[in-house]
């Protein structure tokens, strides 16, 4: 088994969170809590590799992002 590690971008709304993969295009999910959408983007991007190796498609996986906020006074 080989651990592979994917940038993940979780947004907060009303409704709870959204989490996609940027480098996987497709591959997001939802969830009521943040530890829910992290297990569930787990298991999308599984989901989402495991259907590449059949189909033997070559991942091309980004390095780190960073994130940040700013303070603008306008």
């Amino acid at each position: 088994m080989i651990t592979l590690r994917f940038n993940v971008i979780v947004e907060k709304d009303q409704d709870g969170y959204y989490a996609y993969c940027p480098d996987l295009k497709g591959c997001n999910t939802q969830g009521k809590s943040f530890e829910e959408v992290i297990e569930n983007m787990r298991d999308a991007i599984k989901l989402y590799v495991e259907s590449l190796k059949d189909e033997k498609i070559t991942l091309s996986i980004s390095e780190g992002v960073s994130l940040t906020t700013i303070d603008v006074s306008i």
